[in-house]
């Protein structure tokens, strides 16, 4: 009778374990779906379009955005990298090619990064993106980008 309550309660226990993990997985893949559709319907639009009202909305205020141009140095302020893109021509208005591309996204609750590859101009950016989940929006909060050689 031990033996028989014994494995009952160990069944209940692992069915317990799969449900916990089944929900992670599919708050995981919401958040994934929530941060494919920031990235596709507002960030490489935006950039595209060169629409700082858009970014400016995915974005936390504050955000720092590092890496390396061309082989030099890249650091700038949310602030100093929106007035760049707002007094630059957009990619869609220079009518040269733009590619926005999602290469991984990584969930751990309310905190992921997403790497993506934007080509735009002579750039072929790789990027990581470090989001929060902040009052149930996805925002980044860190900006990483290298130019790399194609």
């Amino acid at each position: 009778m031990k033996t028989l309550l014994l494995t009952a309660l160990m069944f209940c226990t692992l069915q317990n374990i799969k449900a916990q993990n089944f929900k992670k997985m599919e708050n995981n893949q919401q958040s994934r779906a929530a941060i494919t559709k920031v990235l596709e319907n507002t960030y490489f639009k935006g950039i595209y379009e060169g629409d700082v009202n858009s970014l400016s909305k995915i974005y936390y205020n504050g955000t720092l955005l590092f890496g390396d141009v061309k082989g030099q140095p890249y650091a700038k302020t949310l602030e100093q990298y929106l007035d760049g893109v707002a007094n630059r021509q957009s990619p869609k208005d220079s009518g040269k090619p733009f590619k926005g591309e999602i290469i991984d996204i990584r969930v751990v609750n309310s905190i992921a990064v997403a790497e993506v590859k934007v080509k735009m101009y002579d750039f072929n950016y790789h990027e990581f993106l470090s989001f929060h989940q902040i009052e149930g929006k996805w925002l980044i909060v860190n900006k990483m980008i290298s130019d790399i050689a194609q």
